[in-house]
């Protein structure tokens, strides 16, 4: 039998691949099997990623696989229930974001997993990129003076085909789950708090479904601005202004880059990432680690900003 890391994969979205594909830079890790609810996706994806193990039920592949951790993407609705199945079977969790939907479901989801002494991550993975975390290095260091204002955006025009994920209540629609948790995140990397306040104006379609948010985000001396919407294309980027200067970091949620920019507009300093194979690399690392060490969470990606994230979901989202 192997001693590598064995992961499972519950989904077989374009996102798992991504992930199928960062496990592959990890030497120690393999992922072992997937499981579909439809068997011939499942039968293609793991013959594209060169995985053993088929299944077209989500708990015999638990019971029969015993994995080292699940990473879970699927479409949102269906994580709570997901997450549980693994927890009841003691096996730890990676879960794509928004793990949970709402704030009630995430404190007791989180509980649940503390109890029963079983690891649970939300895969807020580009908390992990070097640009990211440079930027973060440069504002400690005093280079943009004190933080004051964040300016985060981020927006697509999303498929409409009935059946998609992104405008259906029943498939866990919403660009508050989708897109506007990156700019929470970020924000929350940056300060190192919670927000004091948060206000929001948003639009919805006819379903509810939020398409186009407009988060402020207080943190008292600092204020932060998340623009998502799923139907219009805005230019992705994330500025961090500061009263001596300002860093700005292109593509913010997969970055490559961060730039320093003085009071004048002068470009001062460049951070070019070069070595990062895949940016979800991070994140499994974090996971296997945690597990690994046996701890419960992981201190890059706590508990608490899933919550956190989870009081702004209640603030947009129409029951």
């Amino acid at each position: 039998m192997s001693d590598k890391f064995r992961w499972a994969i519950m989904g077989a979205s374009d996102i798992a691949n991504k992930f199928c594909n960062a496990v592959s830079f990890i030497p120690e890790a393999e992922v072992v099997a997937v499981v579909n609810r439809t068997l011939s996706r499942c039968q293609d994806f793991a013959a594209k990623n060169n995985i053993p193990a088929v299944y077209d039920n989500f708990e015999k592949m638990v019971d029969e696989i015993h994995p080292d951790c699940v990473y879970i993407a699927v479409t949102q609705n269906a994580h709570k229930d997901l997450i549980k199945l693994c927890i009841d079977k003691g096996t730890p969790v990676l879960c794509e974001k928004a793990m949970y939907l709402n704030k009630k479901d995430c404190e007791e989801g989180i509980a649940y997993a503390r109890s029963k002494n079983v690891f649970l991550m939300e895969a807020m993975w580009s908390r992990f990129l070097p640009p990211l975390v440079k930027a973060k290095e440069w504002i400690k260091e005093g280079k943009i003076g004190d933080l004051c204002l964040i300016d985060f955006a981020i927006g697509f025009n999303a498929p409409s085909h009935p059946g998609n994920r992104f405008f259906e209540k029943a498939n866990g629609g919403g660009v508050a789950w989708d897109l506007s948790v990156y700019g929470y995140m970020m924000s929350d990397f940056f300060t190192d708090t919670k927000p004091v306040t948060m206000k929001c104006d948003a639009l919805y379609n006819e379903e509810g479904v939020d398409t186009t948010n407009n988060i402020t985000l207080n943190y008292g001396k600092i204020t932060s601005s998340v623009k998502t919407s799923f139907t219009t294309r805005i230019k992705e980027n994330i500025v961090l202004y500061g009263n001596k200067g300002r860093i700005e970091i292109p593509n913010a949620h997969w970055t490559t880059e961060c730039i320093l920019y003085n009071n004048n507009f002068e470009e001062v300093e460049r951070f070019k990432d070069t070595v990062t194979p895949n940016g979800f690399y991070y994140e499994a690392k974090e996971a296997m680690e945690c597990v690994k060490a046996g701890k419960l969470e992981s201190s890059v990606v706590p508990h608490s900003l899933s919550i956190g994230s989870c009081e702004m979901y209640d603030l947009v989202v129409k029951s």
